[in-house]
Parts: C-alpha cells; structure tokens; sequence
C-alpha cells in the first residue's frame, strides 16, 4: 500500500480556510485575526461550508469586517448580509450573536482579539476567554478559529477535531497508542510541504474527514485505494 503524502493531500483537498478566503494571519494582524474570528463564527454553524464561506465574503464586500463596523451595522444590516451569502437559515439568531460578542470583545479587550490572547495566561483560559464572549461562541465555533492560529499564537493549542482524526488514522498517519496532537506534528515535521504549514496539513484532513470520511464516500475519494478503510487488513501503525 503507497503512503499518501501530505503534499498530495493538501493538493487535492485544498489547505488552510483563511488563506482560501484571502486572510492572511502570519503577521498577527489584529484585523486580519477578527475577520478569520468572523468566519470561523459563521462556519461553526450547522451550515454548509461554501454557504459559510459565500457569507463570509459578503461581509467582506460590504466592508463588514471589523467589530465597530459590526455593531454600526445593526441587527438589521446583519440579518440583510447574512441572507444575501446564503446564512437564511441561522440569519436572526446569528445577527443577534455577533452583536453581543462584538459587545463584549470592545468592552472587554478594546475589540483585539491579540488582547485576549496577551490576557489568558494558557491554552485553557484562552478557549474559555474565546467561549465567554457573548452568547454564541461553541466548542465547534473556538476549534475552528484557534487551529489555524497555531503558529500565530504561542496559547493556541486546540485538540484535533474527530474528523482530522478520522482522516488521519484512514491515511495511516498515527498509530493506536499515539498522544494524536504530537504525534501528528511530528509527522509533518518530517514530511514538510514547501510553502506550506501544519495548519495547512490539518485543515486538508479536516476537509477530507468531513467531505468523504465521515460519509463514508469511499467512491470518488481523492486519496483512492490509499485509505486503510479499504483494505482491513492494513493497521494503523507509527511511521518512523
């Protein structure tokens, strides 16, 4: 059996969702960080990706993206762009969410999430700072901001999402009695892709737990035959 290279599955699957949406987070920009904070709220949603994704860029071309651009909006405003990108389903109650964590993140941190960072004194309190905001910041919502902060933030350590897991043990990439986080770090430590980060890594498995492992859409999968779930007689074991 060929071992899938992360340099195939990032190439097929696409990596990181902030640099998809033109976001660019490597210099810790505190405006750049609230928009990928913004789309990561509207992704963390029971909604499909690409309408979360539409959503975001709606926000974006009506200059959207900031938290006092936010709360001059209105609820109304919100409701407006949220039905425009798609976001029909979850518009009233979202509209009313980002206003209260957009509230609360002025009040509280002078509307920079780089401040509540600098304020959490580790990964915990950081997510639990993150949660505290508002009335709407999940579990989902905080994973799906903080994993592609990895390398920005010294606090951002979130676990895997079950779906990064999922695709990772299918493409043999951790062993049973691995610690998943480390073990997977490094992994691509030694199998870096030019160009590319650990977050871009994650992501890709991340899209192909939720696009094709988790539906068991074996037909039609990128990675092919390369998947232990077709074969099971292939173990998951520790690459060296």
């Amino acid at each position: 059996m060929t071992l899938v290279t992360p340099k195939r599955l990032i190439d097929s699957m696409g990596g990181r969702f902030s640099a998809e949406l033109g976001i660019d987070l490597s210099g810790a920009d505190s405006g750049q960080i609230f928009r990928w904070f913004l789309a990561a709220k509207l992704m963390g949603a029971r909604i499909a990706t690409k309408t979360a994704l539409a959503t975001y860029r709606e926000f974006g071309r009506r200059g959207v993206t900031a938290p006092e651009r936010i709360r001059k909006t209105g609820w109304d405003g919100l409701v407006e762009i949220l039905d425009a990108g798609g976001y029909a389903r979850y518009d009233f109650s979202t509209a009313t969410k980002l206003l209260s964590i957009t509230d609360d993140l002025l009040r509280l941190y002078g509307g920079d999430l780089n401040v509540l960072h600098a304020k959490s004194s580790d990964p915990r309190d950081l997510e639990e700072r993150l949660k505290g905001l508002g009335k709407g910041i999940g579990d989902v919502t905080v994973n799906i901001f903080l994993r592609e902060l990895r390398t920005v933030w010294d606090k951002s350590r979130p676990a895997l999402s079950p779906l990064v897991l999922r695709a990772a043990e299918h493409l043999n990439f951790l062993a049973l009695d691995e610690d998943p986080l480390p073990a997977l770090e490094r992994f691509w430590s030694k199998r870096k892709v030019e160009g590319r980060g650990f977050c871009d890594f994650e992501a890709a498995l991340l899209r192909l737990g939720k696009d094709y492992c988790r539906k068991r859409r074996c037909t039609g999968c990128p990675m092919g035959d390369e998947c232990a779930l077709r074969d099971s007689s292939v173990r998951r074991r520790t690459l060296s």
